[in-house]
């Protein structure tokens, strides 16, 4: 078994934009600029928020953090995403989900400029990832095609079961998997929380991307000998024994799973890491207008 390692490819991919960011600026080019727009005091969106800022810092880039407490109205918030996206100096902003139940997220997504919009959740950007055109591809998706990229992990052919629907991953992930490119060109199976019977087809995969949010559902009865395991969640469970109250555990069971797998990623450690790496590697490529040029 093989720990596929998101914090140490994480750190690769960031080494990369940070030279091809001095280069950049050698040459005259501005610094590319992201910004966050915060809402609300969510422990888990906090944290994350705080990682990606720190992640600019270490790439060369600029960055602003814009808060707000979660009274805001839908009508402030959309007139500061105006406002991002009238300005030059941001390359790209994102806004952290998720939002209090009186704002539209959807709203919220849809009023982003798509050549700004670098967590790749616009129509825009998602249609051009269907249609195999130039997009900002989301960024947890991403990452996990750079992982099985970088640790080359063959895909072509393979069968993929994909555990949940979202929009920010498993969607996505599912149409990716299944483009003819590598990674991808794989047989791809979307399963979810309406799928009856769900251990029938991950015992069938050659690889399992699990996304659902829910800790421990994948077992290791539910995994063939020699499978690769991807798994997606991060979910806070409480544990007295840690100094914060709580650790962070997967959709997969890792201590059963782990030694029937040919590969696997941990949590923490394993795709989280990528997500902030993909959002960068996103934010360059809009300093860079090589998606909407």
């Amino acid at each position: 078994m093989t720990l596929l390692d998101g914090k140490k490819t994480s750190e690769a991919i960031q080494n990369e934009i940070a030279a091809e960011v001095a280069e950049l600026k050698a040459n005259g080019y501005k610094t590319p600029h992201l910004a966050a727009v915060l809402v609300g005091n969510d422990g888990g969106s906090v944290t994350y928020v705080n990682n990606k800022v720190l992640a600019c810092e270490k790439v060369g880039f600029s960055s602003s953090l814009i808060r707000y407490e979660d009274t805001v109205t839908e009508a402030e918030l959309l007139q500061k995403i105006k406002e991002l996206n009238e300005d030059e100096e941001i390359d790209g902003f994102i806004v952290q989900l998720p939002l209090p139940k009186h704002i539209d997220s959807e709203k919220v997504i849809e009023s982003i400029d798509p050549r700004k919009d670098v967590d790749g959740f616009h129509p825009t950007n998602v249609g051009r990832m269907v249609a195999g055109l130039p997009a900002y591809l989301p960024a947890t998706p991403a990452g996990i095609l750079q992982l099985l990229e970088r640790y080359q992990i063959e895909t072509k052919g393979k069968h993929c079961v994909v555990i949940g629907r979202s929009n920010i991953v498993g969607s996505p992930m599912s149409i990716l998997m299944a483009k003819a490119a590598y990674p991808g060109n794989a047989t791809v199976t979307l399963c979810h929380r309406n799928t009856v019977d769900l251990a029938n087809y991950t015992r069938q995969a050659d690889i399992i991307i699990a996304a659902v949010g829910q800790p421990g559902l994948v077992t290791a009865d539910m995994v063939k000998d020699g499978a690769v395991v991807i798994d997606v969640g991060t979910t806070r469970v409480p544990d007295a024994t840690r100094k914060a109250g709580y650790r962070l555990r997967g959709d997969v069971d890792f201590d059963s799973v782990a030694e029937k797998c040919s590969f696997i990623t941990p949590v923490p450690g394993g795709v989280g890491p990528l997500t902030i790496a993909m959002l960068l590697k996103n934010t360059l490529k809009a300093a860079k207008q090589e998606v909407y040029a």
